[in-house]
């Protein structure tokens, strides 16, 4: 941005704003947190074990070892249930039966066509003429893996 008159009495504008508004943000966050301006709580936060359960690291453990048993026996489902799901190429952005997925609009497909007639344009050599002195090499080439066999 430019640095005009105008724009410069925006941004001191916007500076004025941002002040003042944060001092009100300030005050309806200890507000809704119940703190005063003295530092004291409303609320007292001795009364943890409503909030939260204290629980031993083994019990955590014992958990995680029966939760990927679980996640393990769901992936075996999941990999029968998947047989009709579609997977998708990142590159080519199409299935496994070729078709583009359903959110994506003509003008993106046809888009995609384009680019990929490029590439393969790219990595196929034009076949050129022969030259005759090419032609004579392969003639030899073929003539004495004929007599060869």
């Amino acid at each position: 941005m430019a640095k005009s008159l105008r724009s410069k009495w925006r941004r001191k504008c916007r500076a004025v704003k941002r002040e003042r508004y944060g001092a009100k943000e300030l005050e309806r966050l200890k507000k809704t947190l119940g703190v005063n301006d003295n530092g004291t709580q409303d609320v007292e936060m001795s009364e943890i074990s409503k909030i939260a359960t204290v629980v031993n690291a083994e019990t955590i453990k014992e958990n995680a070892k029966t939760n990927e048993d679980k996640e393990a026996q769901d992936a075996e489902r999941m990999d029968v249930d998947s047989v009709g799901k579609r997977i998708y190429n990142k590159r080519t952005m199409r299935d496994q039966y070729g078709n583009y997925p359903v959110w994506m609009n003509k003008r993106k497909i046809t888009k995609h066509k384009k680019g990929r007639a490029k590439s393969q344009k790219g990595t196929t050599r034009p076949q050129k003429r022969l030259t005759r002195r090419m032609k004579k090499q392969r003639n030899k080439s073929e003539s004495k893996t004929d007599s060869d066999n």
